[in-house]
């Protein structure tokens, strides 16, 4: 790699100030049940979670699901959450990981209507 095209990793400063920018866009955006993905957040099993699914949908109806950058969130987009939550202690990027969290919905939606698919 040449010198001039490496990109020296942030210091905390400047994740704290890439955590508060990408937190002020996101803020735009939440709306009715708020689910934040994060690491430390509660771990549910695939029929626990079509479970929270179909709980959320009848009080609520609407769902959001936050899902952060490179650095996570900022802790003010979590204490806005309803949910802080969790798929695994792993790090995943945050382009690979909606994938993941489409399927696990559908999964979800797949046991709620009794379907084969989660087996």
């Amino acid at each position: 790699i040449k010198e001039e095209n490496f990109i020296a990793e942030p210091n905390e400063s400047q994740k704290q100030e890439i955590l508060k920018k990408e937190g002020n866009n996101l803020k735009k955006e939440l709306k009715g049940y708020i689910v934040a993905m994060c690491i430390e957040g509660k771990k549910f099993d695939s029929v626990g979670f079509s479970k929270l699914i179909k709980d959320i949908k009848s009080q609520s109806g609407e769902i959001t699901f936050v899902i952060g950058g490179s650095y996570g969130l900022s802790d003010e987009i979590k204490s806005l959450a309803n949910l802080k939550m969790s798929v695994s202690d792993m790090t995943f990027p945050h382009t690979l990981f909606r994938l993941l969290l489409v399927e696990q919905l559908y999964r979800a939606f797949s046991i709620e209507a009794e379907g084969k698919y989660h087996k």
